[in-house]
């Protein structure tokens, strides 16, 4: 049965009804009308959940490739007004304007500079409300400067979301560096110190998650149960 047809039928069971007629079979119809709306109503909420994901998935793609390219307007540009940026050990910064100066400080875009923050393995979870959500992703780091420095890292990002005007934007980016190594010596050396606040540039709070990166443990917490066990 087709949406046109489901439509013309709930139409016609509807005039019936506020018309006060009983007709053979009708309370049958009643029943098969009210199915079909609720298999409307679950694949429409199905549907937009799909939509949602694509779209979380998309704008936290944008942000990586922005920040690659020290598109820091651009990145900036993601976020909710009322924002939080946290990465490593550098704080907190509260709002849109707040989190635009931090990328800016983080330098331009210039001859021999490398700056790659894949967004890798993501673990979306989309409120029913649909104007919320969550995620979890991997960041997989190449930074360096020709001639100087080179380094790997991974970051795992906490992230929320909010759906402002029908538009997904990142309400809170929350980045725990695992691990950060200098390229030619890897991660069986030794590692580089986790980045902490930066010079010229205080946060609006301090970090609200103290820990290590690699060679220490630490397992950034999860935002959701697991989904077969529910624990």
């Amino acid at each position: 049965m087709n949406n046109k047809i489901v439509g013309l039928v709930i139409v016609a069971a509807a005039i019936l009804a506020n018309a006060g007629w009983i007709l053979p079979g009708q309370h049958a119809l009643q029943e098969q009308v009210q199915s079909l709306q609720a298999q409307t109503a679950a694949l429409t909420q199905q549907a937009q959940a799909s939509n949602d994901y694509v779209s979380i998935a998309n704008l936290q793609a944008s942000y990586g490739f922005y920040v690659d390219k020290s598109h820091w307007d651009d990145a900036a540009d993601l976020f909710t007004t009322d924002a939080t940026l946290e990465i490593a050990g550098r704080g907190v910064f509260k709002s849109q304007d707040r989190i635009r100066e931090y990328l800016h400080s983080l330098g331009e875009l210039e001859y021999g500079r490398l700056y790659n923050h894949m967004q890798l393995q993501p673990v979306i979870h989309v409120e029913s409300d649909n104007r919320s959500a969550k995620a979890r992703w991997r960041s997989f780091i190449q930074v360096g400067h020709l001639g100087k420095d080179a380094r790997w890292g991974e970051a795992t990002y906490e992230n929320e979301y909010a759906k402002q005007d029908g538009v997904w934007r990142i309400s809170k980016l929350h980045s725990f560096i695992t691990f950060y190594v200098d390229f030619d010596q890897g991660w069986n050396k030794g590692a580089v110190g986790m980045p902490q606040k930066k010079e010229n540039l205080e946060p609006d709070a301090e970090t609200t998650v103290k820990y290590a990166a690699f060679p220490d443990v630490f397992v950034p917490p999860y935002h959701y149960k697991n989904p077969v066990t529910g624990k």
